[in-house]
């Protein structure tokens, strides 16, 4: 497997699967992370679970082609239905919103089980996906942000019944959503994430503030959250 063909995104998510995987790809399109792990370990197995005709005879053709068929099962369905008697210790689910990735986390719990570990990479909404983790006997145990062509990228990495940390309202609320690792490391690219979704926000409430019918609720949520923000970008 080519590893320019995977994007940078991929490879950092290729980093917190362990050595001799067993893990299922959620929404894998044409199937190159699992192609590209189990090119390089023999020892690794995986499923690339497509519900899209397209993406999902592409990636039976990219297994094919690069002779893993015994490593790499493509399975066509929706979320985690394609876990049905299958085993895995490894979920990812990259590529797609947050609150979307919360829901197929939420529809599919009962195949979760024997799940150790979930990475997550939510384009958007990476709070949703914390929350999931937080309220289900997933702990962070690690944080990536990273920027690539223009986008910046979160990468959730957690994993099965390690000790969850106890917050106060206003320390769960900046862990959730900002990422506690995330925060503590208060890198470049996060600045720049957050300095971007503070002025969305500002747009927003000034928007909010010229309606026929004002929303004072959803104003004082948008408010506390820029003040939150303030807060992190000014390291208080």
């Amino acid at each position: 497997m080519n590893e320019r063909i995977l994007s940078k995104r991929l490879r950092q998510i290729a980093n917190y699967l362990p050595e001799k995987a067993n893990f299922a790809d959620i929404g894998s399109d044409h199937a190159y992370l699992p192609c590209f792990v189990c090119s390089q370990d023999k020892n690794a197995t995986a499923i690339a679970g497509e519900i899209n005709e397209g993406p999902y005879r592409s990636a039976e053709r990219n297994v094919a082609a690069l002779h893993l068929t015994d490593q790499v099962k493509v399975i066509k369905g929706d979320g985690l239905a394609v876990l049905n008697n299958q085993d895995v210790d490894q979920v990812v689910i990259a590529g797609m919103g947050g609150t979307l990735i919360r829901t197929i986390l939420m529809q599919g719990k009962d195949k979760l089980t024997n799940v150790k570990r979930i990475i997550a990479q939510p384009n958007v909404d990476a709070y949703a996906v914390r929350e999931w983790f937080y309220n289900n006997n997933y702990h962070l145990i690690a944080e990536e942000i990273i920027k690539e062509d223009g986008h910046i990228y979160e990468i959730l990495i957690a994993d099965k019944e390690v000790t969850t940390p106890i917050y106060d309202e206003k320390q769960l609320r900046a862990s959730l959503l900002f990422g506690p690792y995330l925060l503590k490391e208060n890198s470049v690219v996060f600045q720049e994430k957050w300095e971007s979704e503070k002025n969305k926000l500002e747009r927003v409430v000034k928007q909010m503030h010229q309606a026929k019918e004002i929303d004072y609720e959803k104003i004082k949520q948008f408010q506390y959250e820029i003040e939150l923000i303030e807060e992190v970008l000014n390291h208080d």
